[in-house]
């Protein structure tokens, strides 16, 4: 049993398709019908259902369309379904949980690949031929990944660190200038600009009095007829005496003795010598330093010591990161040789891997149709992840890649000729008309191929020939009906009798007793030849 199963495909209000349901089954499906039934249709709700979708999908959607795949991988159930509303936008879920038509995607990769004629999900991409490489050869490459993580890990971390050798010289050098230009400055606390732009303003203002001070410690108490204390004494002097006058004389000469003491400390304060003019030269000097060093380090001249404390921490950093990388450079270098070595051993393995593959794959061409074409898988680059399918579809034409030269057929058959070496169990194939321009006995073959590979896992495959049909253990036909000015396609599972009816139709184009008498015997072989 495979691990991954295609259940179940719903399909509504789809172009013609008014209601379709497919329940299906392991083993080789197949879908057939009249051309213009709508089995390209059919396979569009189910490109819908896993977050893609064709030209003619996408125009057959209306406002009621719905498309659901319902998967069973390893007994859990999984439904992918797309949905549109009356904007006619799609809507997108798994297990009816809202996503996005890329989550769809994502998940159907892990599920199912659609081998059509012009297009497969299997070689898109060089990364899944290198796959199926790897996958074919056994190819351990879980050693030369680990490396190449820990080298870019490695790299990252030096890169980031400080950059190169050069870079960090530089920076661990202007980061010495920096300091030293600090250290230079002497620097004693974060106050020290708001107390020395205070203490020169203090002895601004003295300075800037010393004159006006001057003059009215002259004006009183100078060495003069006029002074004001001289003559308020001679005033006290000439006070009668007797008693009467004894407290007002007493207050006065209080006044004058305090007038005195006043002019007294005035006198200290004009004296120059009670501040050093060139406290003042250099309090201002000081300030211009300290204001310049707060403009280049933050703006704030507390903020200042933050800047140096981190300029230490960052060079105590560079100082350590050059010890470190000292030795991250022996590590890379290591890890270089380990990389050349194991990508060298890895593109070896992928080389031979690639030789034997080409040659299986080789061997099936005859069986799908192309007995005359060749094929290769090459691989190159350092570690031959450079990976590509390259084709020959006739003796004496050149070599190409697989998408240039084959025709849509060819590609569908080469596809079928490499699943019948790498099919897993773990994903849903899907092939869209890959009996296009075969017959007779080559049509037979593919239909053989087709359920050989239904053994190892799940196949539908759409087909308009009877010999393909015949092949398959499960057989469902898109029918286009019209009534009352109405056509709608219909999808059912056909079995017996109703099966040989339409093996007989997709024989002869019509059904009598000789093209069913036909079918039956062909039915009969096939049967016969699983059996």
């Amino acid at each position: 049993m495979p691990d991954v199963l295609l259940r179940e495909l719903y399909a509504r209000a789809l172009g013609v398709i008014n209601d379709a349901h497919l329940e299906l089954a392991p083993g080789f499906s197949v879908i057939t019908g009249e051309t213009g039934a709508g089995k390209t249709l059919l396979l569009g709700a189910l490109e819908l259902a896993l977050g893609s979708e064709s030209p003619s999908s996408r125009l057959a959607v209306t406002p009621e369309t719905r498309a659901v795949a319902l998967f069973e991988r390893r007994g859990e159930e999984i439904v992918l379904a797309r949905e549109s509303g009356s904007n006619a936008r799609l809507r997108s879920s798994i297990n009816a949980a809202p996503t996005s038509a890329e989550g769809l995607r994502t998940l159907a990769q892990e599920l199912i690949v659609i081998h059509g004629q012009h297009d497969s999900l299997a070689l898109r991409q060089r990364a899944d031929i290198l796959r199926l490489v790897d996958t074919w050869g056994e190819v351990d490459v879980a050693e030369l990944d680990e490396t190449r993580r820990l080298l870019r890990d490695a790299r990252q971390w030096r890169e980031g660190s400080g950059g190169d050798a050069s870079e960090r010289t530089r920076e661990r050098e202007f980061i010495e200038f920096q300091l030293q230009e600090l250290a230079s400055a002497e620097l004693t606390t974060p106050t020290e600009l708001s107390d020395a732009l205070r203490e020169l303003e203090r002895l601004s203002e003295l300075r800037d009095g010393q004159s006006q001070l001057l003059e009215v410690v002259t004006e009183l108490d100078g060495d003069h007829d006029e002074a004001l204390l001289a003559k308020l004494a001679h005033a006290v002097s000439r006070l009668p005496r007797e008693s009467a006058y004894d407290d007002a004389r007493s207050l006065l000469a209080s006044a004058l003795d305090q007038a005195r003491d006043a002019t007294r400390e005035l006198a200290t304060l004009s004296d120059p010598e009670i501040f050093d003019p060139q406290r003042i030269d250099d309090l201002d000097a000081r300030v211009a330093q300290l204001q310049a060093l707060a403009r280049k380090y933050g703006g704030a001249f507390e903020h200042v010591f933050v800047v140096r404390e981190q300029l230490v921490e960052r060079q105590q950093e560079l100082v350590s990161h050059d010890e470190r990388a000292l030795r991250l450079d022996g590590e890379i270098a290591e890890l270089e040789s380990r990389e050349r070595r194991l990508a060298d051993a890895v593109r070896r393995a992928r080389e031979r891997a690639a030789d034997e593959l080409s040659k299986a794959v080789g061997r099936n061409l005859e069986r799908v149709a192309l007995a005359n074409a060749s094929l290769r898988i090459a691989v190159e680059g350092d570690d031959g992840s450079e990976a590509q399918i390259l084709f020959r579809p006739n003796p004496g034409q050149g070599e190409g890649p697989l998408a240039s030269l084959a025709s849509g057929g060819e590609l569908s058959r080469v596809l079928l000729a490499i699943s019948l070496e790498t099919a897993s169990p773990d994903v849903v194939a899907v092939f869209d008309e890959i009996d296009a321009g075969v017959g007779g006995q080559v049509a037979q073959q593919i239909g053989e191929c087709l359920g050989e590979l239904a053994r190892r896992q799940q196949v539908l495959a759409v087909t308009h020939l009877a010999s393909v049909a015949a092949c398959a253990d499960h057989h469902f036909v898109v029918r286009k009906e019209t009534a009352e000015g109405t056509t709608q396609t219909t999808v059912r599972r056909v079995e017996g009798d109703e099966r040989v009816g339409e093996i007989a139709r997709m024989l002869a184009g019509t059904v009598n007793p000789e093209s069913r008498a036909l079918a039956a015997r062909l039915l009969a072989r096939e049967q016969g030849i699983r059996g």
